[in-house]
């Protein structure tokens, strides 16, 4: 068997405190009887004064376990960044953590992580993640064995005691380094494990095993909670990129309690991550009185409902050609030194219009627009389009209130909202700018050109215009 499996790579997560060190340990003894190699993943997080005396002591200690017989050695990784604002520092440690020791077992060629967490820390887990108001995916704490980035993350001493763990250390008299964060108040862990443990032990002594309980009866119920929510999916999902939720069918066919059990498992796939529960009960309470709405997920990203349909998509900016006009100090091309004031004179400012952009919009390809956050796209066509030159001495301007547009030659202009709510425009999707000729409206973005527009200015081959928002603008 040995022969079969040599060269073979398992890695193990290791800080050099006392957990890792005694798992790193059992591996590579257990590794040499196999025939297996294993690397050592350690990650210098930058942000204690003696993680390079770790990293040293990290590497002494692989050499001469090595120079013994032991099958290990050191792959260490540096982190560098921070956490950005309003980040715990906990919460970017981990997630870089996982992310370095996931690159560094792929170099090593390892498909398998062992992590050294055990019945103390799922315990520790399963009380935080209670304090935070977690169900039970939170409440299944850290799972014994998981598939993810390519990779299986296996805790093989997760049932196994704190006091077990110290013995083998004295039994093999394991030297390693002792993190002092790890009684720092500034963390949520530390004041549980300095303060809350000792006081919860001494009142319950089976404590740990209790919690260690709750966590597989969590997972067990979360899995039954998951099959049920794809079962219930398979018939409240779209197609396409996105998969929208078909938000009428779920209110219809769903009782409460597998609404939001759905609701939870959709977003979860739809956002990448667990949704927060604030979110998840503004969409409960919300979702089924309203026809449409949008609800900001953060990360330039909003759920939109439109015609039923729950779907994940860009954040728009909102246009902004005031302070664009005050930045550059000019409205027409090739006169710089306006002054506001001169501004509004010059843009015709009248009941129901607002402040224009003089723009030559009559050369076919992209015309840019960065006060709008967006973008005018300019095509020749065979047949219909308007006429170039009517392009050519234009405005663009925002929405003010009163435009009428006439969609078809032989329709009645009606206002900007009706004919959006007739073709389906969803009201996220009304922020481009419109543009005019004088005072005569030409194109508005989602309807496109006025019909009245087309019957003066028309051409057989003319131009058609196409109005697209910078991508992180939605």
């Amino acid at each position: 068997m040995s022969s079969q499996r040599r060269g073979a790579v398992v890695a193990v997560a290791y800080s050099a405190g006392r957990d890792s060190t005694a798992l790193l340990h059992a591996t590579a003894r257990a590794a040499r009887e196999h025939g297996l190699d294993v690397v050592a993943l350690h990650v210098h997080h930058g942000l204690m004064p003696q993680a390079d005396a770790w990293l040293a002591f990290a590497a002494s200690q692989c050499g001469r376990w090595r120079k013994s017989g032991l099958p290990v050695r050191l792959l260490p990784t540096r982190l560098h960044g921070q956490p950005s604002k309003g980040e715990s520092v906990e919460a970017w440690a981990r997630r870089e953590r996982y992310a370095a020791l996931a690159g560094m077992a792929r170099e090593a060629g390892a498909t398998a992580v062992l992590l050294a967490h055990h019945r103390r820390d799922q315990a520790e887990t399963v009380l935080l993640q209670a304090l935070r108001g977690a169900g039970p995916a939170g409440l299944a704490a850290m799972p014994r064995a998981v598939q993810r980035d390519g990779l299986w993350w296996l805790r093989p001493w997760l049932g196994q005691p704190g006091e077990a763990i110290d013995a083998y250390v004295r039994r093999h008299r394991l030297r390693h380094v002792d993190d002092g964060s790890n009684a720092d108040p500034r963390f949520a862990r530390s004041r549980l494990r300095t303060t809350l443990w000792p006081a919860l032990l001494a009142a319950f002594d089976d404590a740990e095993a209790a919690l260690a309980a709750v966590a597989q009866r969590a997972h067990e119920a979360n899995a039954l909670l998951d099959e049920v929510a794809q079962a219930d999916l398979a018939t409240l999902v779209g197609e396409g990129d996105g998969a929208p939720l078909l938000a009428q069918r779920w209110q219809q066919q769903l009782s409460a309690a597998r609404r939001a059990n759905a609701l939870r498992v959709w977003l979860r796939r739809t956002l990448g991550r667990g949704a927060p529960q604030a979110l998840v009960s503004r969409l409960l309470d919300e979702l089924p009185q309203v026809r449409s709405g949008r609800w900001p997920v953060g990360a330039g990203q909003q759920l939109a409902l439109h015609r039923g349909q729950l779907s994940l998509m860009a954040m728009p900016a909102a246009a902004t050609p005031m302070p664009a006009l005050r930045e550059r100090g000019e409205l027409h091309p090739g006169e710089p030194g306006h002054d506001i004031s001169r501004a509004l004179d010059a843009a015709r400012v009248g009941p129901g219009m607002s402040i224009g952009l003089a723009v030559d919009l009559s050369h076919p390809g992209t015309h840019p627009l960065p006060q709008w956050h967006g973008a005018f796209e300019v095509r020749r066509v065979a047949r219909g389009g308007i006429a170039a030159a009517a392009l050519q001495a234009c405005t663009v301007r925002a929405r003010g209130g009163g435009e009428r547009f006439q969609a078809h030659a032989k329709g009645v202009p009606r206002s900007l909202k009706k004919q959006y709510q007739a073709t389906g425009v969803a009201a996220w999707q009304r922020g481009g700018p419109l543009v005019y000729r004088g005072d005569q409206l030409l194109f508005v973005p989602g309807l496109g050109f006025d019909a009245r527009a087309l019957g003066t200015h028309g051409a057989a081959r003319g131009v058609v215009l196409r109005w697209r928002p910078d991508d992180n603008a939605g």
